[in-house]
């Protein structure tokens, strides 16, 4: 696959010419300011106090996540209605928050210290939210029950504190542990992507054990155990987070990236009437941006019309002459949106794993010998896929890869979230063809004919979530890589959102004169197969669109 990142590298390193043995070569310093030392900060020995933070994270997440519908409806006595209202509303709070959490990191107070703040902010919410479980019963009464309660709003109150500790969390967390791998060392910038990899299976293993142990201890122990568990966790991870601020490598801030955006595209109209000229070394560019940087964004012939905010006249406002590398930044973010745009159909596929495939197993034998699996279970193999796959695709795929591609990391980023889009679609069209003989079968189908589904998803995700996220980090301005990892989270937000909107409209087009339309309330006289099959269709398109898109960049 042509016209790759590795092929066209947009970040271009300055001095030192000669290899960096004992400092960093990018720029990154250790916590008192000064050029972080190789043999004691960073690299492994920073990212298990990370990981461990991501760790705590998500398992806190996933105990009040999985669990959350029924402790609306069975403790605070909401309707299924208002409740499911209220977790696609928070849901989507804990994923758009971290467009914020990225601009408070990028522009005033570094990932480090986003972290931190967040991580105490989220020990508070689940501190809350333990207490509003915790709360005497004698507190439902009929003015508890008409929403206004005290348990109703401590609860309420520690859920959106967790959504504001999250947004900060989510995309400093991968961006700080990336930040650990000297980006100007070959070996250690491959490196980088094995991060990811472990990063994304640690964020895994914390969901695998949430839905299994702790959603158990809700049920059969108690809420407030159930809560006041993972709260605890979260203390002693933030205590430890914070004990190995001295081995990790921090990135100087360089300034608000919102700033330096509106700067160019004020700039650029401002000087729309002036004449480009033919030699980009013309443009103005600093000699040296400062003495702590060592990289500069290279001219490129992209997006022209931007490049007349580095037209130097009379006028060296900021707001009416902007650097080459400036202008560049922006428009580096201009090239992550078309891919962006182009993983959100991947995440509309992947929620269906909360949505229809729930519907789809709900309709299904879920006798397994003697035991009965429930619906929303099967979300684990999908955990379980995940957890095999990333250390396969570390230590088996990528050694194989390296030998026929030549390249190091075995696949280039937009090859391997490619892979994930094709897979997404065999999970589709597997789901159809399930579903085709669900209908047609005399006897009731076995729940575990849905296994593969979510087997496939999980190898999916390995493929394009992770690619996607290295991606965004790398191929962001140096400035703003926080924010550069918070458009991943974006992307399953907005997909959601997405997938709410695909299958409302697919119900009314499909529901027309008393027809019960694909997804009727009773699946039989339905046809979800016609469903999965158009979201296999859509992902193919998906596919040879990202793909054509990718060889002709």
């Amino acid at each position: 696959m042509e016209g790759t990142d590795e092929e066209r590298p947009l970040i271009h390193y300055l001095p030192p010419q000669e290899q960096c043995s004992e400092y960093t070569c990018d720029g990154t310093v250790d916590i008192d300011r000064r050029p972080a030392p190789k043999q004691s900060t960073g690299n492994w020995r920073a990212c298990f106090f990370i990981l461990g933070a991501e760790f705590t994270q998500c398992l806190c997440f996933s105990a009040v996540l999985k669990n959350l519908v029924r402790y609306l409806t069975n403790v605070l006595q909401e309707s299924n209605v208002d409740a499911a209202r209220s977790v696609s509303t928070w849901i989507g709070t804990c994923f758009f928050a971290p467009l914020i959490g990225a601009f408070m990191a990028d522009t005033f107070w570094g990932r480090y210290r986003t972290v931190v703040t967040c991580l105490s902010v989220y020990t508070v919410g689940m501190l809350v939210l333990t207490i509003s479980a915790s709360l005497p019963l004698t507190l439902h009464d009929p003015y508890i029950n008409s929403g206004d309660g005290i348990r109703r709003v401590v609860a309420y109150l520690g859920l959106y504190l967790i959504a504001l500790g999250a947004g900060g969390i989510k995309p400093c967390i991968s961006a700080l542990g990336a930040d650990q791998f000297d980006g100007g060392d070959p070996v250690e910038r491959v490196t980088k992507g094995s991060f990811f990899n472990y990063y994304y299976f640690t964020n895994n293993v914390g969901t695998l054990l949430s839905t299994t142990v702790l959603v158990w201890v809700q049920d059969n122990v108690g809420w407030g155990v159930g809560f006041a568990a993972p709260m605890l966790l979260m203390g002693f991870s933030l205590a430890m987070f914070v004990a190995g601020r001295r081995v990790y490598r921090y990135r100087k801030l360089g300034g608000s990236p919102l700033t330096r955006v509106s700067q160019v595209v004020v700039a650029a109209a401002r000087n729309h009437r002036m004449k480009l000229p033919d030699d980009s070394s013309l443009l103005h560019e600093l000699p040296r941006l400062n003495d702590g940087d060592h990289y500069r964004v290279q001219h490129t012939t992209q997006f022209r019309f931007l490049d007349k905010a580095a037209i130097p006249s009379d006028d060296n406002s900021p707001w009416r002459l902007c650097t080459v590398s400036q202008v560049e930044e922006l428009k580096m973010l201009l090239r992550i949106f078309p891919l962006w745009a182009s993983l959100l159909l991947f995440f509309v596929v992947t929620a269906q794993m909360s949505s229809t495939l729930i519907e789809q197993s709900a309709a299904m034998d879920g006798r397994v010998g003697p035991f009965t699996v429930q619906p929303a279970s099967l979300a684990t193999f999908n955990v379980v896929s995940v957890l095999i796959w990333v250390p396969v695709y570390d230590a088996v795929l990528v050694p194989l890869a390296r030998r026929v591609t030549g390249n190091a990391r075995g696949l280039s980023h937009l090859q391997r979230i490619a892979v994930g889009l094709a897979l997404s679609a065999v999970a589709m069209a597997y789901s159809a063809q399930v579903e085709a003989r669900r209908r047609a079968s005399s006897a009731p189908m076995s729940i575990m004919w849905q296994a593969p589904s979510y087997f496939v998803l999980g190898m999916a995700e390995v493929f394009t979530s992770i690619g996607m996220l290295e991606f965004f980090y790398e191929q962001s301005p140096e400035s703003m890589k926080s924010l550069g990892t918070s458009l991943a989270h974006l992307a399953v937000a907005t997909a959601n959102y997405l997938n709410s909107g695909v299958l409302g409209v697919v119900a009314a087009a499909t529901a027309r004169g008393g027809a019960g339309g694909w997804i009727p309330e009773k699946l039989d006289e339905g046809h979800l197969d016609y469903f999965f099959w158009m979201m296999a269709a859509l992902s193919v398109v998906n596919l040879l669109q990202f793909m054509s898109g990718t060889l002709s960049a």
